[in-house]
């Protein structure tokens, strides 16, 4: 379950059953699921060029400077705090983000939190890319953090 190295053993039932211990509406208040799987010693011993830790702390520091220059004189200081009304100020999507939006919504079900949370990330995801504008791959992205269950995949 989850493993790529073995099969599960367990009934659908059992799945199911293990599944449901937590309920949707609670999921759906979580904003990013992610996945990750185990690594074997070859992938953990290989050597990789990857963004190193200061550069991604940079990155941070500056969408965080960018939320709170945004949030000046409100009372937030970033996109995971922003209301409905703030939401439509600050995240405007262009009409590729809009048709993937609501394509989003009718395939995967979307709530108006679950709606509301993909924007939100994908506002955050701009900043990380120092974009002032979601473009739809912030939001093709952002989509991905749902939970994998609510995308057509089974956990």
């Amino acid at each position: 379950f989850g493993d790529e190295t073995r099969n599960c053993t367990c009934s659908p039932g059992a799945i199911t059953r293990y599944q449901k211990r937590i309920s949707g509406p609670i999921l759906d208040r979580i904003d990013m699921h992610i996945t990750v799987p185990l690594s074997g010693v070859s992938k953990l011993t290989e050597k990789y060029q990857s963004e190193s830790s200061r550069l991604i702390q940079k990155r941070v520091q500056q969408a965080r400077e960018k939320q709170l220059k945004r949030f000046k004189g409100l009372k937030i200081t970033s996109n995971a705090e922003m209301n409905n009304k703030q939401l439509k100020q600050f995240c405007d999507l262009d009409q590729q983000s809009i048709l993937l939006m609501k394509q989003a919504i009718t395939k995967l079900n979307l709530s108006a939190r679950a709606f509301h949370r993909v924007v939100k990330i994908a506002r955050t995801i701009a900043d990380l890319e120092g974009s002032d504008h979601i473009k739809s791959n912030h939001i093709a992205e952002a989509l991905q953090y749902r939970p994998q269950e609510a995308i057509g995949f089974s956990i």
